[in-house]
Order: structure tokens, then sequence, then C-alpha cells
């Protein structure tokens, strides 16, 4: 059984994600496709780097990871397709891998990427706006349908990345930034449990609020308190029980958040 799933900026609204999934069983129909977000916000290439990171690993070996987050579509960026360890990612070339690399060459997982320039597992007319459809599937359905990675384009060595920030320690604090904003208003921050080792009991201070001390589960705390944990990822986070964490700290992804010992 072949595996592709999809994530995009693209909604539900409108078709595209519907197009896609058409395009990819036109090439295999016994493809099984899943969804992992098409509600990244628009253009949000750096949001889609992190929920792929936290998501795809779940997945079987040999699984084609299909990303439209694509601000550059038509433009010179490249289309390519990468092997990260056991998964395969087909994705524009803006960076939008850039955690999955992090992640496989941390790993020291298998890394090998292609510009995917071979218009053979294309479809036959391109549209210079809608490379999910006409590009990124089809060459996603033929990789899962057992293509070799080399053929689908020119081997390259130099995909583009951004820096993904990593929190910095000192013997008194760790300073890391709020990463990811969920669906029920929870705070992500970059700060990993590994990052706060023998620290002891702590304090994490986030948009001027400072709360004292670790829960292990949202129901710790009572209805409406503000709490901190790390979430299902092993990420610190901060949310209120029942709420929103957002909401209340009016926080955004790149906001300071400073983790002391009590």
């Amino acid at each position: 059984m072949s595996i592709v799933s999809l994530t995009t900026d693209f909604g539900t609204r409108d078709g595209n994600v519907g197009v896609m999934k058409g395009v990819i069983w036109g090439i295999d129909p016994t493809i099984q496709i899943a969804d992992i977000s098409h509600e990244i916000n628009p253009q949000d290439v750096y949001a889609a780097s992190l929920v792929l990171d936290r998501q795809v690993w779940y997945f079987p070996p040999g699984t084609v990871h299909v990303v439209v987050v694509d601000p550059g579509v038509g433009t010179a960026r490249r289309p390519i397709a990468a092997k990260l360890g056991v998964h395969y990612f087909v994705a524009p070339d803006n960076g939008v891998l850039s955690s999955l690399y992090e992640r496989a060459e941390k790993n020291v997982w298998e890394i090998k990427t292609v510009h995917t320039d071979n218009p053979k597992y294309w479809l036959p007319e391109i549209s210079n706006v809608f490379h999910g459809r006409d590009i990124f599937s089809p060459v996603g359905a033929y990789l899962a349908a057992g293509v070799p990675l080399e053929e689908l384009g020119s081997v390259i060595t130099d995909p583009m990345r951004f820096t993904i920030p990593q929190p910095q320690r000192t013997e008194e604090k760790v300073v890391g930034e709020v990463i990811n904003i969920d669906n029920f208003g929870n705070v992500a921050t970059n700060i990993r449990v590994e990052h706060i080792a023998g620290m002891g009991d702590v304090k994490v201070t986030i948009a001027g609020r400072t709360i004292e001390g670790l829960v292990k589960a949202f129901g710790e705390g009572e209805l409406g308190e503000m709490v901190a944990l790390f979430d299902s990822f092993g990420y610190l986070s901060v949310a209120v029980v029942n709420g929103s964490a957002s909401s209340g700290l009016h926080s955004k992804v790149g906001d300071p958040v400073e983790v002391v010992s009590l």
C-alpha cells in the first residue's frame, strides 16, 4: 500500500485539495491519501515546516509527503523532491522542509534531494499559479507508485533552508520564543524538556505574565487558569484550561519566553 500525505494553505472551500487528490488517483487509484493540514496560514512557510516536523514521522516508512505552501509559485524557485531517512517529500524549494532537513541531519539519516525538472512526471499543461495540481501532485503520485527519486530530476545539494531558532541557556535561565499557536489558542515555544534539565521547579514568563510551576496535564489546572506544560510533541507550552492562552496573552509567533528556577 502506497501513502501520500497532503499539507497546504489552500483551505477546503475552493476545491483545490480535491483536484490534487484527483490527479494523484488518476495516476494510481490504489494510493491512500491522508490530509495533515490545509489550514496553514496563507504563505506561512515557517509554520508549515514546524507542523510537518511534528506530524510526518508518525507515518509509515515510504510515505510521500506532498507540501504546497508556495508563495513563489510560477517564479524561478525550484520544485524539489527529497528522501529524508525513510520518508519522501515533494515541495517548493522555499525553506518549507527546513525543520525536516535539520532533524534528518541530527539523526544522521540518509538525505537526497532532486530538482524535479523532468516534465515526463508533470501534467501535460502547466499553470503558472497552481503547481500543486500540475507538478507536485503528479510527482508525488509517481514517487509513491515506485518511480525512483533520481528519475524525477537532477540531484541537487543546495535546497533553500532557513535557520530554526534555538533556545539559549545561561546558568540562570533559558530564553526561547513562541513558535506556534494552535487551534485551541495554546502557545507553543521552542523550549523542550532537555533545555531546562536540572533547573528543578521553574517559572515561565511570556508577554508580561509569569506562571509558577508546571503541570502535567490540562486538567491539573482550574477552569480558566493559565498553566505551563509540555505538549504532546515535547515543547513547553502555555494554555488556559478550557480557554485560549493566545487571546489572553495577545501573543504571536516570535515573542520571547523566559524560564527561570523558582
